[in-house]
C-alpha cells in the first residue's frame, strides 16, 4: 500500500528522534538491532555475515562479534581496498571475494566514475547518441513532459556547469549553453561490477542476509533508503541490517575507540580536537583507488594526491595510461583536467595545474 502523507510525517518524526539520541542510547539500539537481525535470519533459515570495507564496517564487524560471538564472518572484496585496510581484514579473518571485472576493464568498457553516482548515470545517458526518450530533455532542461505532468524539476535536471561539459550530443535542447562532448566516457557501473555483483553472488550462494555499515548521516541515496526502511529491512529483492543507521561520524569514531578497533594506517589515528570532536589524523574516508566520486568537492590533498604519496607507481598508472581509445592512451588526468580539478602539481605548491588540452576558446 502507498504510504499516506500522515504516515510519512510520523515516520520521519520518529527517525529524527532516533537521530537525536545520545551516543550511549544509539549503541544500545544498534546492539538490539543486531540481535533482532540474527533472530530474523534464524526464523527465515538464512545465515548472516558482515559486509566489510573501511573503518565504518570494520567497527561494525567488531560490534557484531562482541554482541553475538567471535565466529561471525566478515566478507569483503578486499583487493579494492588500501593495503593497510587489507592488512586489518587479514588480521580479523575477513573472507576475501574477487571482483567480477577488473578496474581497467570497467574504465575501458564503461567509463570513469566521476562527480557523483547519480550524475554519472545521467551523463552516461547523455553520452549515448540517438536517445529520443523525454528523460533526455528533462536532464537538459528540467521539463518533465507528460510523464511528469508537464512540470519543471530542477532536482532532475543536470546542473548547467556539467551540461556545458557533457551535454554536447543534446545541446540543441540548451542553445543558451556551449555544450561540449567530453573526450572520455563516464559511468556509474564501477561499484556494480567491483563490489555489488560479486557480493550479491556470494550472499546468494551462501544464503546470507548481510549486516552493512551504512549511516544515513552520509546523505545521498543511502540517507533516503535508511530513512524509509529503518535499520532492519526485508523486501522482495533486498534484505539487510544497518545497525549504524542513526549514527553520526562522531558516534562511529567513539565506538571504534570503545571497542579498540584496529585502525588501518591510511586513516592515521583517532584523535580528539580541542573542542571535543573526534577525527582521524589522515584520511577521513577511503574508497577504491580509482574512484572519482566526490573528487570535485574535495580540498587538496584529495585522495588522488594521497595515492601519489602512498603508491607513486599506481598513481602514475591511473593518471596517465589506464585507458586507450582512438586518440591514444590516457587516464584520470584527462578527466580531472576536464572538470577543473588540479592533480599534477603538488598540492603544497603554488604551481598551476596541467593546462587543459581540451578547453575550447
Amino acid at each position: 500500500m502507498k504510504e499516506t502523507e500522515e504516515a510519512r510525517r510520523e515516520r520521519l518524526a520518529i527517525n529524527d528522534q532516533y537521530m537525536s539520541m545520545p551516543y550511549g542510547a544509539k549503541v544500545s539500539l544498534a546492539r538490539q538491532r543486531i540481535w533482532e537481525w540474527k533472530e530474523t535470519c534464524d526464523a527465515n533459515d538464512h545465515a548472516y555475515a558482515v559486509s566489510v570495507g573501511g573503518l565504518d564496517s570494520i567497527t561494525l564487524l567488531m560490534l557484531v562479534r562482541d554482541e553475538l560471538n567471535r565466529s561471525v564472518d566478515g566478507i569483503s572484496v578486499s583487493s579494492l581496498e588500501d593495503k593497510s585496510i587489507q592488512a586489518v581484514h587479514r588480521q580479523l579473518g575477513v573472507i576475501p571475494i574477487s571482483p567480477a571485472k577488473t578496474k581497467k576493464q570497467i574504465l575501458q568498457e564503461y567509463g570513469f566514475p566521476v562527480l557523483s553516482k547519480l550524475l554519472a548515470a545521467k551523463i552516461e545517458r547523455l553520452q549515448t547518441p540517438g536517445d529520443d526518450s523525454p528523460i533526455i530533455k528533462a536532464y537538459m532542461t528540467g521539463e518533465t513532459g507528460p510523464w511528469g505532468h508537464f512540470g519543471h524539476n530542477d532536482k532532475f535536471k543536470i546542473p548547467d556547469t556539467y551540461l556545458e561539459l557533457f551535454g554536447g550530443l543534446y545541446g540543441h535542447f540548451r542553445p543558451d549553453l556551449r555544450c561540449k562532448c567530453a573526450p572520455f566516457k563516464v559511468s556509474d557501473k564501477c561499484c556494480y561490477w567491483l563490489k555489488e555483483l560479486p557480493m550479491q553472488q556470494y550472499q546468494q550462494e551462501h544464503n546470507i542476509w548481510p549486516f552493512l555499515g551504512l549511516m544515513q548521516s552520509e546523505g545521498g541515496r543511502r540517507q533516503y533508503s535508511l530513512r524509509k526502511h529503518g535499520c532492519n529491512y526485508v523486501g522482495k529483492s533486498t534484505a539487510r541490517s544497518c545497525p549504524f543507521n542513526y549514527f553520526t561520524r562522531q558516534d562511529l569514531l567513539q565506538l571504534a575507540l570503545d571497542l579498540e578497533v584496529p585502525v588501518p594506517t591510511i586513516y592515521g589515528e583517532i584523535v580528539r580536537n580541542p573542542d571535543g570532536t573526534l577525527r582521524t589524523t589522515k584520511a577521513q574516508r577511503t574508497g577504491c583507488s580509482m574512484c572519482g566520486f566526490g573528487i570535485h568537492l574535495d580540498k587538496r590533498p584529495h585522495h588522488f594526491d594521497l595515492l601519489r604519496e602512498q603508491n607513486p607507481k599506481e598513481w602514475e598508472y591511473w593518471m596517465y595510461r589506464c585507458v586507450t581509445d582512438e586518440t591514444g592512451t590516457y587516464g584520470w588526468g584527462r578527466v580531472l583536467d576536464w572538470i577543473g580539478v588540479e592533480w599534477e602539481n603538488a598540492p603544497d605548491t603554488d604551481l598551476v595545474g596541467q593546462i587543459n588540452l581540451f578547453e575550447e576558446d
